[in-house]
């Protein structure tokens, strides 16, 4: 946002990522951030993790942060992913995710509200790392593709009280401000 750090850009007093950490923690084990600057900060939310820039180079986008992630979370089944710009998360967004990926036989499941996919918003068996890395090696980036490649389906949140606010992402100010009217209601 403006060439900001995204996470830390503040939202009613607070860092975004603070907003996310919030929602997440409750239902989630340990808390892993992806962060390649500010690691210190982001430090006080969860554990830090960085991309493997060696493997991939630098700024490889969402997928290559998931992979330190999936990592970093190797000992847990799943791991739940949600990008720092989303500072609105259902309270039972960890569980409804990991419930329809096991329902579907799927690896992963992804958010779906408003008829909107929210690739960002996933959960996924930390088993799918060998699998996400053989893609990123390949030079491949985009989400969306990667989980239909791989069998991920979607989680309908749409009963979800203020689906698809629930699921807003700020990438421009007046997205934030927005936001701002949004957490003050």
């Amino acid at each position: 946002m403006q060439g900001h750090d995204k996470g830390l850009v503040p939202l009613a007093g607070e860092p975004l990522v603070a907003h996310v950490a919030r929602r997440l923690a409750p239902q989630v084990g340990p808390l892993i951030l992806s962060a390649n600057r500010n690691a210190d900060i982001y430090a006080r939310y969860g554990r830090v993790v960085a991309d493997d820039t060696d493997a991939l180079g630098a700024w490889q986008g969402p997928l290559a942060g998931l992979a330190a992630g999936l990592a970093a979370a190797a000992p847990c089944e799943w791991l739940v992913m949600a990008p720092c710009d989303t500072p609105f998360l259902p309270a039972d967004l960890a569980q409804r995710l990991i419930a329809a990926a096991r329902a579907a036989g799927a690896p992963l499941a992804y958010a779906m509200a408003g008829g909107q996919r929210h690739p960002a918003c996933m959960a996924l068996r930390t088993s799918m790392l060998p699998a996400l890395r053989d893609y990123l090696a390949a030079g491949e980036r985009k989400v969306g593709l990667w989980q239909s490649r791989v069998g991920g389906v979607g989680a309908p949140f749409d009963d979800v009280p203020g689906a698809p606010g629930a699921f807003m992402n700020l990438n421009t100010p007046e997205e934030l401000a927005a936001a701002e009217r949004y957490a003050s209601q």
